[in-house]
């Protein structure tokens, strides 16, 4: 099968992978940021999206910023749960009538202004993860735990209806030789199926909750896991290799009701991680090993996957680039720190831009998926994080422009053609120690829609003295 043609910097090494949610180090003298996962509103949540990096020169299209914006409200916030250690809370999501949030244990809808709880679904055990996706009917797909116990293991898996505020069903995976059980590592929706991978293999089940298929061992390869959204299920296939050390890793589009597979592409033998950015079209983040900074992230490919064998048709060189989109070290869904728009094939990746450039600060740049050369980029913003959240329906960029010790944040419109930036709104003043202990301390989801931004963290932690005291678990802002 193809491969992709790798730069030459791509030498495979074998450092450990770095935990879920795990933090950059500290970079150029200003406060660092972990992944803020960024999501678009709507039916099917669009691409994950956040930004930080090293930077590159000015040439290029290159947009200022411009105007000051609607002056944004404190609309709702969420307490942070007390927890004597770090509580997953994964799960953030909008629908067109409630704000919906995964808790300890828990998941709890709002009013969209996030100011008063409306429902709640009662777990029984710690979310593991949550899908992103969200059908027209507002159902979504999560895994949890079995219990509350310290050794409770990921095997529940669950069909949440967002518009009701109901556990549709929980189902527990089985393996082809009828062991229960089976533990999973993360979970998707789409084409009318939820389908839940890992280390022990996959499953799924259709929306009613019928089996469709197990775990299976064949010639020592597994799913490692799928992505979801639209109407495609796409899964990484691992296969034990037996001149390496690591796994041979190929990307299927499979028929989502059958698992059938309708198109493979074979991977890099360099490459270990593989994280799919996007179903449609076929983007699919990759890492050698030697990714910075723990980004999960050395290049960005993408696949034609229209017939049996699938072609590559482009490839970012991150590392080259300094671009810093942000992966989970080993899932297939998560990554954040960049945004695609499908109607122009451009995707948006963040990067931090060098002293020795002007400063420290972020910029964003568009990239033509189909031939993986830029198609502009952002003026810096000084000392602030500018991170994509999604697109529009123009084709204009939506981003999160963070705020400093001595400034709110708020949320600009980057036009696609000049990456001239407009600020949309601008958050309150008093806001913003709590604004910035999220960015800095949180591992926070983002959604914009409705004219409200909606940040939600991942996890719940005990509180810290210092820049992350006091800060909520989720907090929407607006006119």
């Amino acid at each position: 099968m193809s491969q992709p043609s790798l730069p030459p910097h791509h030498q495979p090494s074998h450092q450990p992978p770095q935990p879920q949610g795990a933090r950059r180090a500290p970079s150029r003298g200003w406060r660092s940021k972990p992944a803020l996962k960024l999501i678009a509103g709507g039916a099917l949540a669009a691409v994950l999206v956040t930004g930080c990096g090293s930077g590159d020169d000015d040439d290029g299209k290159s947009g200022g910023s411009s105007s000051q914006g609607a002056q944004a409200k404190t609309l709702g916030k969420v307490a942070m749960p007390k927890v004597g250690k770090e509580t997953n809370t994964m799960g953030t999501w909008v629908t067109d009538s409630a704000f919906v949030k995964g808790d300890v244990n828990k998941i709890v809808g709002y009013s969209l202004d996030g100011a008063k709880p409306t429902w709640r679904i009662p777990l029984g055990g710690q979310l593991c993860w949550a899908s992103p996706h969200m059908t027209k009917d507002g159902l979504t797909a999560i895994l949890f735990r079995d219990g509350a116990g310290e050794d409770a293991l990921c095997t529940k898996v669950g069909l949440v209806d967002l518009k009701k505020g109901e556990l549709v069903w929980q189902k527990e995976g089985s393996d082809s030789e009828g062991n229960a059980g089976v533990q999973f590592d993360e979970v998707t929706i789409g084409g009318g199926t939820v389908a839940a991978g890992g280390t022990g293999g996959g499953g799924a089940w259709s929306l009613d909750g019928k089996p469709l298929w197990k775990p299976a061992y064949l010639a020592d390869c597994d799913d490692n896991g799928y992505a979801g959204g639209d109407d495609k299920i796409v899964a990484i296939r691992g296969c034990d290799s037996e001149d390496s050390s690591t796994e041979r890793l190929e990307v299927q589009t499979v028929d989502p009701k059958t698992r059938d597979v309708m198109s493979s592409y074979e991977l890099d033998e360099k490459v270990e991680y593989a994280h799919v950015i996007s179903t449609a079209p076929l983007v699919v983040a990759v890492d050698t090993g030697d990714s910075d900074a723990g980004t999960g992230t050395t290049d960005i490919l993408t696949i034609d996957d229209s017939g049996k064998q699938g072609k590559l048709l482009s490839t970012i060189d991150v590392l080259a680039k300094g671009y810093q989109p942000n992966c989970p070290a080993t899932s297939v869904e998560g990554c954040t720190e960049l945004a695609l728009d499908k109607a122009s094939s451009t995707l948006y990746l963040a990067s931090e831009v060098d002293v020795d450039h002007g400063g420290p600060g972020d910029r964003i740049t568009g990239l033509n998926l189909k031939t993986g050369k830029e198609t502009g980029k952002t003026k810096m913003a000084e000392n602030r994080s500018l991170i994509p959240i999604r697109t529009d329906d123009d084709g204009s960029l939506l981003a999160y422009l963070g705020s400093t010790y001595s400034e709110a944040g708020g949320v600009v419109r980057v036009d696609a053609k000049d990456f001239a930036m407009d600020t949309l709104q601008t958050h309150p003043e008093d806001m913003k120690d709590a604004e910035s202990g999220m960015d800095i301390y949180g591992d926070c989801t983002m959604i914009y829609t409705g004219k409200k931004l909606y940040i939600g963290d991942n996890k719940a932690t005990r509180p810290t003295s210092g820049d992350g005291a006091g800060r909520p678990l989720a907090i929407v802002f607006g006119a």
